[in-house]
């Protein structure tokens, strides 16, 4: 919920450091490198700290070039290479110079081989609110939606939503109704959570997700499963499901890869920066959760590896570092019920 995560504190984008390695592939490549390691554990031609290779000479003349171009100057040769011409300046610097950076290595054959997440599940909860969001508020979730999306074909290839009852405060306020859409009538038909999320599971494993598939959740911020979930698993006294404990943050990914600050990672403001707009009836899970997958789409064209980022320990938001092994989320169970 866009509206409650603004009066949330976030977690500002890393500061600079070595490229991440990989999790889901930017268009073109079925595989990606890992830590500048190949699957037999050999060291590729060129590691993460061989710099002195000629290559990198050329793509540092290179992106010397394309930051003195202009923006039609920019458009042109992206379009020359049918690529996204959408976007402001510093996006579109960005893309051009990730194509030939990719294009360089490729040819040196600097990128080694290994599997990515095959896909990723977008996750924007719609929770219980009133107005001024006070601190005390329970919030509980009353719309569950999840967008999944191919990293191979880069588009949607399906989505589940449900509402669902809450228990605490089951009368929706007025605030809420006008925010979300979602009326009093619909809850009151809807399913309580513990169902809902069986619901959620079986849908995944239909799909095959962590089992013949590799996937990672995405969010739009950290509270969706740090806030959110965490508190709503209490609520229905049921444990907190494996598949949901790492999710990639996209805020802190699009911060890091566009090297923008943590205010212009709203989901809005990232769209115009990108050059599209919201589609959609704002503040619907489903709709939010739609338009953080175009996000997602138009960042891995542009050349970003999104990977894991944050996880959940012990009902505690925490950091998970780039250099971390690459796993993809376990295959989905439905959690026990606490004691």
């Amino acid at each position: 919920m866009e509206e409650q995560k603004e009066n949330c504190p976030e977690a500002a984008p890393d500061e600079a450091r070595a490229p991440p390695a990989p999790a889901a592939c930017p268009p073109g490549r079925q595989h990606c490198r890992i830590n500048d390691q190949e699957t037999n554990g050999k060291t590729s031609a060129a590691s993460s700290n061989d710099f002195s290779d000629p290559v990198y000479k050329e793509i540092s003349l290179t992106n010397g070039y394309i930051n003195r171009m202009t923006r039609e100057e920019l458009r042109s040769k992206l379009a020359e290479f049918k690529l996204e011409t959408r976007g402001v300046k510093d996006v579109l610097k960005k893309r051009l110079k990730n194509y030939y950076k990719k294009q360089k290595l490729m040819q040196k054959e600097h990128i080694s081989r290994e599997s990515c997440y095959d896909y990723i599940c977008v996750v924007d909860f719609e929770a219980t609110c009133e107005e001024g969001n006070p601190p005390e508020f329970v919030h509980e979730i009353i719309e569950f939606p999840v967008v999944l999306v191919n990293t191979r074909t880069l588009e949607i290839e399906d989505t589940f939503q449900q509402y669902v009852k809450p228990e605490i405060n089951p009368k929706l306020s007025n605030f809420c109704i006008n925010l979300t859409g979602i009326t009093q009538d619909v809850v009151d038909k809807a399913d309580t959570f513990p169902q809902v999320l069986q619901n959620v599971v079986e849908w995944m494993r239909q799909r095959e997700l962590g089992t013949k598939y590799s996937y990672s959740m995405l969010t739009d911020g950290s509270w969706d499963m740090s806030k959110f979930l965490n508190i709503q698993c209490r609520i229905s006294r049921i444990k907190y499901p494996s598949f949901a404990k790492k999710w990639i943050n996209i805020r802190k990914s699009y911060g890091n890869f566009y090297k923008v600050p943590r205010n212009q990672t709203k989901l809005t403001i990232m769209l115009e920066k990108l050059g599209m707009n919201y589609d959609g009836r704002p503040h619907s899970g489903l709709d939010d959760s739609k338009n953080i997958a175009r996000i997602a789409i138009r960042m891995l064209q542009d050349g970003c590896d999104l990977r894991v980022n944050e996880r959940i320990h012990g009902g505690q938001l925490m950091t998970v570092s780039s250099s971390a092994p690459l796993e993809g989320a376990p295959a989905p169970q439905m959690p026990r019920y606490r004691n």
